[in-house]
């Protein structure tokens, strides 16, 4: 059974609006906020404690938690009119030719 051309159900539209997380991801982000608060100092201590055995793996644990306090930056191209790729020009000042 559809719905017939044109028409919507009772219910279209009243979801949560564009760009407001769910109470689920809030309250997550909340606990791991807190939970990193709450263990400044220790969270230290435990790198410390895994850089002597393994510094590489310390510096990805880094890495993990920097996560959550600076969001990841999203990859975006950037291309010129119509686009084609921007065109550069280097002008040099003074003597064009080397000495």
């Amino acid at each position: 059974m559809s719905a017939a051309k044109g028409t919507r159900p009772p219910n279209a539209g009243k979801g949560r609006k564009k760009g407001v997380p769910n109470h689920v991801t809030t309250e997550f982000r909340e606990t791991v906020q807190k939970l990193l608060d709450e263990n400044r100092h220790n969270v230290s201590k435990w790198l410390a404690l895994v850089a002597e055995d393994d510094p590489a793996r310390a510096l990805d644990l880094i890495g993990k938690l920097a996560e959550y306090a600076a969001p990841k930056l999203s990859r975006s191209e950037i291309s010129g009119d119509g686009g084609r790729p921007i065109e550069v020009s280097i002008v040099r000042y003074g003597n064009p030719t080397p000495t």
